[in-house]
Formats: C-alpha cells, structure tokens, sequence
C-alpha cells in the first residue's frame, strides 16, 4: 500500500492517512522511550514484533465482545485502523505492585495488590501525565459519566482476558496502560479500544524466574531487550508472518538468547 500523507506522529508509532475515510495506518517503529522521552534509544526490530502482538491481542479481544480500532495488519510494520477521537486518557491497570505505585507508595516491587487498580493519567507529555481522579475528568470534560463507566467495565474484562492468555504461556501480567478513542455515527458516539498493546506498554514478568519480558529492560538498562520482545512473541506462537516471501519472514527461534539480567521480585 502507498504511504500517504502522515497526520501524527508519536514516541512508537507514526499515523498516515488511510486508504478510506475514517481509517489510518499505523506504523510502528524502532524507536523506545521512557520516563516521558527523558531517555531515548532503539530496539532493533520491534516495531515489527509490537505489530505481530498488538494484531493476536486486538484481534483475541474483539472475539470476546471487545470493541477495538484495529481491522487488519497490512505488512510487517503496518496496520489498518479506525480513526478514533482519542480520550485524553492514559488508563493504568494494575494487579501488582511496580513502577511508579512503587515509588508513590511505598509498596514493594512484585507485591500483589489486594484488588485490580484502575488508575487514570491525564495525557499530557509536558506535564509528565499526571495522575487525576475521576472527579478530574469529570470537571474538565475529558470524559463524561457513560463513558468513564464504559472504559472501566472494558478495562477490567481486557485485564481479567489478558491475565489468562499471558498465564497459559507462563508470564505474569503485573500492570498495562490502554488508550480509548470515540467513534462518531452522526451525533451518537462509543468508545473504543484505541493505541496497541504490546511490551511496550505492558509489564510482563516470567512466571517461573520474574524475569522481566518489557520494555522495563530498556529503561533499568539491564540489557536484552531484543531478546525480551522476541521471547514473548515466541511464547504467543507469532514466530513468523504469513505474507510469503523470504523479505517478509519474521523468524525469532533464530534470535533467542538468555537474557542478560535476572530480575526476579523478592518474595
């Protein structure tokens, strides 16, 4: 497909005009980011991995009745998608302790919580997205009363789907963030699923060792990442592309190693 004229672009990904009205095609690239792009650098090769991700967990999502942006990859490095009003909205959901919680609570990393967290940051790159309560969100408009109800019941069945699908391939869902957009028929809206969802915006432990499977490995500079991305894709059965052609093959059985750094939690 011929690139079209580009719209945004963010920290992972670059928005292009799409081939229809409503639609846009999302490239994904090298790049990695962390502490709001405080740190920057590249991980080779996964804007093609977090594409084969975001593709198996989008499209296992929509199969359980959630409703999403994605309607099919196009090539190693793009997808189609429905183009969304975004929320400004960044929503956290946490089942352990670790990050940033960590740090403003005092909790010791690799603690579970007590109950799944839903916290909401207010998207905003300059001002580090802080973190804002729905009473927040409701004074300023960024969401209103039906929507903040249709966000979080989604966000809590996308955790209670997801905590499954990594556990049957032995990986811990410690938290992820999600991104929500409105789609418009006339003066009726709804709210879908919107961004991706991949290590980059997901903290993803091994069951077994705690090794960290994320992009945690770029922004602790403990090394292999390559080898974190490629071993989650692995572990979901993606170890190759079906487009055909030997320029289009995603082999990563070439391409594991053991990762540099053991990271497992303290019990």
């Amino acid at each position: 497909m011929s690139r079209r004229r580009q719209i945004y672009e963010g920290k992972a990904k670059i928005l292009y005009e799409g081939p229809e009205p409503g639609t846009l095609i999302q490239y994904f690239k090298d790049d990695a980011t962390a502490f709001n792009a405080q740190k920057t650098g590249t991980i080779n090769g996964k804007g093609v991995i977090n594409n084969r991700i975001s593709e198996h967990v989008f499209t296992r999502l929509s199969h359980i009745g959630i409703p999403t942006h994605f309607i099919r990859r196009l090539n190693m490095r793009e997808q189609l998608v429905r183009q969304v009003e975004i929320i400004p909205l960044e929503v956290v959901v946490r089942n352990v302790a670790a990050g940033s919680i960590s740090k403003r609570l005092g909790l010791e990393e690799g603690e579970p919580l007590p109950h799944t967290l839903i916290e909401y940051y207010y998207k905003a790159d300059e001002l580090n997205d802080p973190l804002v309560a729905e009473e927040h969100i409701a004074c300023f408009g960024w969401a209103n009363n039906e929507e903040m109800q249709d966000i979080s019941a989604m966000a809590i069945r996308i955790n209670d789907f997801m905590c499954g699908m990594f556990a049957a391939i032995d990986i811990r869902l410690v938290d992820f963030k999600l991104e929500f957009g409105r789609i418009w028929d006339g003066d009726y809206s709804r709210v879908i699923l919107a961004d991706e969802i991949s290590p980059d915006n997901c903290r993803l432990w091994d069951m077994s060792t705690g090794e960290k499977l994320d992009k945690d490995r770029f922004r602790r500079d403990l090394g292999g990442e390559e080898e974190a991305y490629q071993e989650v894709a692995r572990r979901l059965g993606l170890l190759q592309n079906d487009d055909g052609g030997p320029g289009e093959v995603l082999d990563l059985t070439a391409h594991r190693s053991k990762l540099r750094t053991s990271t497992k939690p303290k019990k």
